[in-house]
């Protein structure tokens, strides 16, 4: 037996008359570049992830990019996210004009502490009363908004966040890129709330890999400001209003009309495609739980997480991963180093030297397949791999155990 790490190839043969259909419609009608198709799409998603705008671009990281610079961020101003992300979070930063800087993570969620976004605003800043924004202490840089990350197919926790974006005067725009259709329990408006629905703006990829994935690259920004779309559909399309009217200097950030076609038919399937990874995770939870070598995903009782990926952790990740690839499972890493500790941003000043939980957890990380096909074979197949390999290094508790705690789920 052999399982990929991811399934591609499946979806498509099962969607092949719908997607054959829209490629000839969109050959015979002559219109590859926005249009019709592209707006039609812009309502859906923007229905589905229940906001009012959703502008379609080119990539995610377009996506993060145009909404940090719609969204008013100002130059050289402090933006902070997580050291465990795709560098692509950190360049929209930095192609905006900001400055990223880093809030360590909880490790259980692996998205941000909130407790760690509040020592930072309370240690290493102070509160300039002249232009209502806090200020870096030694750099003397205004911090101007804070990118939570919903890594792996989970929100980061909201509430607290956005509670203290607005003490702040900050601006949340959420990196949704993992998290189509994901949701989190809001306190604050006492309903499940939708990915991409709960900063002042969103940006979702559509990679292929992605669980709502184009057939190449595609982005989009969601948002219920209908200035940050207009503003986001000018700087996707050279800063024009109206044909040859710039009103600013933009970017070529559209999205195909192609593009556009596949993910409206896909989107009909994804809340389908998503409780069958649900499905594969609880599998993967049943046989592993009680492995005490290996941690299985916390999902916060706030949250329904999408599961794009399924992350293991063991002390003797690197060891497992050759063992698992010998026995014909494909796993992936995601991800090894964080941004901190990246060539890139070698010399860069971040607050802190090191952000202890992510080095921690980076060390330990190991993405098993996870796709929609998966059935409950496959996955017996891995955790019983996962159960035979010699863990000959003892070690304590990876971490303390303890309960996430909010409002029930309901499936």
């Amino acid at each position: 037996m052999t399982i990929p790490f991811l399934d591609l190839a499946t979806p498509h043969r099962e969607l092949k008359e719908e997607l054959v259909e829209l490629f000839t419609d969109i050959l015979l009608s002559g219109r590859f570049v926005g249009g019709p198709v592209v707006e039609n799409f812009e309502r859906e998603f923007a229905a589905y992830c229940n906001v009012n705008y959703c502008v379609a671009v080119g990539s995610g990281t377009d996506a993060l990019r145009f909404a940090l610079m719609a969204s008013g961020i100002e130059r050289e101003s402090i933006v902070l996210t997580v050291p465990n992300t795709f560098i692509a979070t950190t360049e929209a930063i930095s192609q905006a004009g900001a400055i990223p800087d880093f809030v360590d993570i909880n490790e259980q969620t692996y998205n941000m502490d909130p407790e760690k976004l509040r020592d930072y605003l309370e240690t290493h800043c102070v509160w300039d009363a002249a232009t209502l924004m806090p200020v870096h202490r030694l750099t003397q840089r205004p911090v101007s908004a804070v990118i939570p990350v919903h890594l792996y197919g989970q929100m980061a926790d909201m509430d607290p966040i956005t509670d203290l974006a607005r003490q702040y005067n900050l601006k949340v725009i959420e990196d949704a890129c993992q998290a189509h259709g994901a949701q989190y329990y809001s306190s604050l408006s006492r309903q499940w709330e939708t990915a991409g629905s709960m900063g002042v703006a969103a940006a979702f990829s559509f990679y292929p890999g992605k669980n709502l994935g184009a057939c190449g690259e595609a982005g989009a920004i969601t948002t219920n400001s209908e200035e940050l779309a207009h503003k986001a559909r000018m700087l996707r399309d050279h800063g024009q209003s109206q044909k040859y009217c710039h009103e600013l200097e933009g970017y070529n950030g559209r999205m195909d009309t192609l593009q556009a076609g596949i993910l409206s038919v896909k989107l009909r399937y994804l809340d389908d495609w998503i409780a069958r990874r649900r499905q594969a995770a609880r599998w993967y939870n049943e046989f592993l739980e009680e492995l005490e070598e290996v941690i299985t995903p916390a999902e916060s009782a706030l949250c329904k997480s999408v599961y794009h990926l399924y992350i293991l952790r063991t002390a003797r990740r690197d060891e497992l991963k050759e063992y698992l690839t010998a026995h014909n499972v494909d796993v992936g890493l995601h991800y090894p180093t964080p941004l901190h500790k990246q060539r890139a941003y070698m010399g860069r000043q971040f607050s802190y030297s090191a952000y202890p939980v992510t080095e921690k957890v980076c060390r330990e990380i190991l993405s098993l397949p996870m796709f929609p096909g998966l059935s409950r074979q496959d996955i017996s197949f891995i955790a019983h791999l996962i159960q035979d390999f010699d863990y000959d290094e003892k070690t304590s508790p990876l971490y303390e155990p303890h309960d996430l705690t909010g409002s029930p789920r309901s499936e």
